[in-house]
């Protein structure tokens, strides 16, 4: 019996380890390059968002944390001296049954990915196509 009193403890602090060592490599290959959340409509200028950064060459992608509130089109371009890209995503709510109600997940359909073939300057323009009262927040990772 006290043999199971100990093995018990053992086996799930092990497994605790595990999963943090696991979760730290998935956070190290994801490195964060860019990221803003837009949840306040005084972010935007002119009804857009625009920041400067730089990147390596490599390949990256985009990742959104949204909402059923965020912005149905949001329209990034993502413009360098030699790289130019544009893309309009589409907000698709996803239903989900469980027995007693339905909830919703949200993502944004579109070219995720981009490959950028040397390091420079990046100009980023995020436009909500007017709906800036909904918040999403956007990233930049390494892929």
């Amino acid at each position: 019996m006290n043999k199971k009193i100990i093995i018990i403890p053992i086996v799930v602090i092990l497994t605790i380890v595990l999963v943090g060592f696991s979760s730290n490599e998935t956070s190290e290959k994801n490195n964060i390059l860019f990221h803003i959340t837009l949840a306040d409509p005084n972010l935007y200028v002119n009804d857009v968002y625009t920041e400067k950064f730089t990147l390596e060459k490599g390949e990256y992608l985009f990742r959104f944390v949204p909402n059923g509130s965020s912005p149905k089109i949001l329209s990034i371009t993502l413009n360098g001296d030699t790289f130019d890209y544009s893309e309009d995503f589409k907000l698709i709510g996803t239903p989900h049954q469980t027995g007693i109600s339905e909830y919703f997940t949200w993502n944004y359909d579109g070219q995720k990915n981009i490959i950028i073939s040397e390091m420079q300057e990046f100009s980023i323009t995020i436009n909500p196509n007017r709906e800036t009262l909904g918040s999403v927040s956007v990233y930049i990772l390494e892929n």
